[in-house]
């Protein structure tokens, strides 16, 4: 029997569940702001997020979920991100690197969280996201609020919502960066290497 080549943990499904969110920015308003939520009963100021229910792409519980929770109706955004997926136009066996594409509306962050002995993960995608419209509503124990980027960070109440929130800040002013393309979309640094 081989030895396994890396640390390794199998769930089976009732010991995960998967959520998905959306950093929200109404790009509408000059500086920019980000929709947070006030979490009423116990005074928490969280990112819009939720489970994903079967059968449910991570995409469409995104936006579901800040749907229900917000009364936002969002589109995601696309960005220029680093991922170790490969791109459609790239062979199957390209290397397992991070490679940078542009115009992606893939997830910028996965949290895992540990539920706990016995209890199993949480799987947390994060996805970047632009307000379309009210569209009603949210769920009555959230009061969401746009608040201004340099203030959104600060405002929320767990580091965690606060590093992704960093992180999506980060990849949206990204575009002030320069990379040369090359022809499948792959931006690569100065040096050569792919970024």
């Amino acid at each position: 029997m081989a030895a396994v080549r890396w640390k390794s943990t199998l769930y089976p499904s009732e010991q995960f569940v998967e959520a998905c969110g959306a950093i929200v920015f109404d790009t509408s308003t000059n500086p920019s702001q980000v929709l947070l939520q006030h979490y009423v009963p116990d005074d928490e100021w969280l990112l819009p997020k939720g489970r994903r229910n079967c059968n449910e792409s991570r995409k469409d519980a995104a936006i579901r979920e800040v749907r229900e929770e917000t009364g936002y109706a969002i589109q995601l955004r696309p960005v220029t991100m680093a991922t170790r997926a490969p791109s459609d136009l790239e062979s199957a066996d390209v290397k397992d690197v991070a490679r940078t594409y542009d115009s992606l509306t893939e997830p910028f962050m996965l949290d895992v969280r540990d539920l706990g002995t016995g209890k199993g993960v949480k799987l947390v995608w994060w996805f970047i996201a632009d307000l379309d419209r009210f569209a009603g509503e949210g769920e009555v124990q959230f009061r969401p609020e746009f608040v201004p980027c340099d203030k959104a960070v600060e405002k929320l109440t767990f580091k965690k919502d606060r590093e992704v929130l960093t992180k999506a800040l980060e990849l949206v002013d990204h575009a002030a960066n320069h990379f040369e393309k090359d022809s499948v979309g792959v931006h690569v640094t100065a040096l050569g290497t792919a970024a």
